[in-house]
């Protein structure tokens, strides 16, 4: 691990020094892709010299253990205490920093909820939780949701809604609430009481760009239709909505939310490069991983991974066996509970899996 970071460090004076060069210094491009790996390393440095400076005063405290005088062979060992509690905090900090991050963690997201079993109440409890993650982007410094496209239910729920996200690691906070959520309640249309289990998809993709992922526009068939979305009578009577067909893989994408057909088409397209990338990348941890891939990462959504239980107050993440008793809380976005203890648990699998290698 030491010799690893040492490199790091190298590698971070080195992106300094070649910043501060007048010829460089004239490529702006240049400049900013090595601003952009000094800061990604600038933790982990900062980190391995605070560690180099506890080992360097833990040398120095324990020559003090053989002073003469009893006070000061005291006070040393008090401090040698600390600092070696200091020693395996950042050891353990640095094992966590060298894990290789994924690349996607900082990409927008497009996230798609859609009722599964459960009929009307189903499509309730998608309404909810699009209002979860709305209110959880409202908490983000600086994150915009955007509205793609809807399809509602007649008591006020969701088919299916697809919206954006975009924000600073937002696919890196969101990633693992892709799977099943399922909710159990006595639906608002239950006149005998009786508590019904209901089910939600939620997939949470990666924006990608274009060079990330190539469409051939001759497998596309695009179709456009008056839309009945926000505008009312003003959209309808104009072809503004857009439907793309991918040809190759059968993928459908509507997009009406804008007054634009341009903004929809684009829009659409996002959606489509989105789901495209995430079947590619699904195609890769098949292959590679059929025996070691796990749920939490990786979009598997074949099992539940959290329930939502009405009536005892309970909010249940069957992945890491983590409950929380505060389910309206819970239901307004306070999710940073789950996201950090998924985040650590990832980590931790992460870093047993280095260890093996």
């Amino acid at each position: 691990m030491l010799e690893r970071l040492e490199v790091l460090e190298e590698r971070f004076e080195e992106l300094g020094r070649l910043m501060a060069d007048p010829e460089i210094a004239q490529d702006y491009e240049q400049v900013t892709k090595y601003a952009i790996e000094r800061s990604e390393l600038e933790d982990t440095v900062t980190a391995y010299q605070r560690y180099r400076e506890t080992l360097d005063e833990i040398e120095g405290t324990e020559e003090m253990l053989n002073d003469t005088d009893p006070e000061i062979r005291e006070m040393a060992q008090d401090e040698l205490e600390r600092l070696m509690v200091q020693r395996e905090t950042l050891e353990e900090q640095l094992r966590l920093l060298l894990v290789p991050k994924d690349p996607r963690d900082e990409k927008d997201v497009i996230v798609e909820i859609r009722a599964g079993a459960g009929g009307d109440e189903a499509g309730l409890f998608a309404a909810e939780l699009f209002r979860l993650y709305s209110r959880y982007a409202e908490r983000q410094s600086g994150w915009k949701t955007q509205l793609i496209s809807e399809s509602r239910t007649g008591i006020g729920g969701f088919k299916e809604v697809i919206f954006s996200l975009e924000g600073k690691g937002a696919f890196s906070r969101l990633k693992y609430e892709s799977g099943v959520h399922r909710v159990q309640r006595v639906p608002v249309t239950e006149s005998s009481g009786r508590i019904h289990t209901s089910t939600v998809t939620v997939a949470v993709l990666p924006e990608v760009d274009d060079v990330e992922i190539d469409i051939n526009t001759n497998d596309l068939e695009i179709t456009t239709y008056g839309s009945s979305g926000p505008g009312g009578q003003h959209m309808q009577k104009n072809d503004t909505a857009v439907r793309i067909l991918h040809q190759p893989t059968g993928l459908v994408v509507n997009c009406e939310s804008e007054r634009s057909l341009t903004q929809n088409k684009q829009r659409a397209m996002r959606v489509l490069r989105a789901r495209l990338y995430e079947i590619e990348r699904q195609k890769q941890i098949d292959e590679l991983e059929e025996q070691r891939r796990s749920q939490v990462g990786t979009g598997e959504r074949s099992e539940k991974i959290r329930t939502y239980n009405f009536p005892q107050n309970r909010v249940t993440d069957h992945r890491i066996g983590m409950t929380s008793y505060n389910l309206p809380a819970v239901m307004e976005g306070e999710i940073d509970e789950f996201v950090e203890a998924l985040t650590l648990d990832e980590q931790t699998r992460r870093l047993a899996q280095l260890g093996n290698s």
